[in-house]
């Protein structure tokens, strides 16, 4: 007499399998992504995996010519401090700071317009928090710790944007306790100092404090009517470029496409505040980007 074959509790067999392309980018995706990033992302993204590839060759070191070493800087190497965020250690250090860089630049860059960002990254965006770094590590602390890596940015933009968030929400409750917004990005410093090893604390710091300095101070009186003009930006998808909406041939502009009406322009930059042009030597003033 045969036994029936007990049939199992619980069967796999019945179970769906997960899609194949769960695993894998979808590169098309990928691709439509990048090429709507704006202009000036696309060049940061650009300039990061450039000076990565230049890493691999043996000929010359990227990285001890481009960090920023505080014995180093002088009048002759002052380029490091612009050249410091874009140049990593390696491939996933790259891949992690490009992951948690794009969205926010991008995010900037939608905010105040192509030039701006460009003018205010090479110059007080990164300068400030390069400043700042040497004087807590080379002056107050006495060390040469060599920083690098485009981290710096991202803890900035989280620090400007935490200062937006806590004008609409203040504070998140956690178990009764009220918690200021403000604070997300030091606890994220904080974490990621302890977790993840060979990453630089004071770097990250004076990323976050440029960030607030910059968002409290500078950007509001910089641009008063920045809350009228984030509800009208629009941006030109073919090139990246943001554009003034209602523009009538004001300011530099692109070639028009064959589906624009004839006397609109793209204009290069939609936010223009002029005392960042004066304070960084613009020799002429753009006309007629006024409101």
């Amino acid at each position: 007499m045969a036994v029936p074959q007990q049939q199992p509790r619980i069967s796999t067999n019945s179970l769906p399998l997960p899609n194949a392309r769960f695993f894998f980018v979808n590169p098309s995706r990928v691709r439509s992504y990048l090429l709507r990033l704006p202009l000036f992302t696309r060049l940061i993204l650009l300039a990061i995996v450039a000076f990565w590839l230049l890493e691999l060759q043996t000929v010359w070191s990227v990285t001890q010519w481009g960090a920023l070493i505080p014995k180093e800087v002088g009048f002759g190497t002052m380029y490091r401090l612009n050249t410091f965020p874009l140049i990593h250690m390696g491939f996933f250090h790259m891949l992690m700071d490009t992951i948690c860089l794009v969205p926010l630049l991008e995010r900037f860059e939608a905010e105040w317009g192509t030039l701006t960002t460009l003018a205010l990254f090479m110059g007080p965006l990164g300068q400030i928090p390069a400043v700042l770094y040497l004087i807590f590590d080379g002056l107050i602390l006495r060390d040469n710790t060599p920083v690098l890596g485009s981290s710096v940015w991202v803890f900035l933009l989280l620090a400007a944007e935490s200062i937006k968030t806590y004008r609409a929400n203040p504070h998140i409750e956690i178990s009764g306790q009220k918690i200021p917004t403000w604070i997300t990005p030091l606890a994220i410093v904080v974490v990621t100092s302890v977790l993840i090893p060979n990453t630089s604390f004071l770097g990250h710091l004076s990323g976050c404090i440029t960030g607030y300095l910059c968002e409290f101070f500078y950007f509001k009186t910089c641009d008063p009517n920045r809350e009228k003009r984030l509800t009208s930006a629009s941006l030109y998808r073919g090139t990246g470029i943001y554009t003034i909406p209602g523009t009538t041939g004001k300011g530099p502009s692109l070639d028009r496409g064959q589906t624009q009406p004839p006397g609109q322009t793209t204009s290069l930059c939609f936010c223009r505040p002029k005392d960042l042009w004066k304070i960084w030597c613009f020799t002429h003033e753009l006309h007629g980007w006024t409101r």
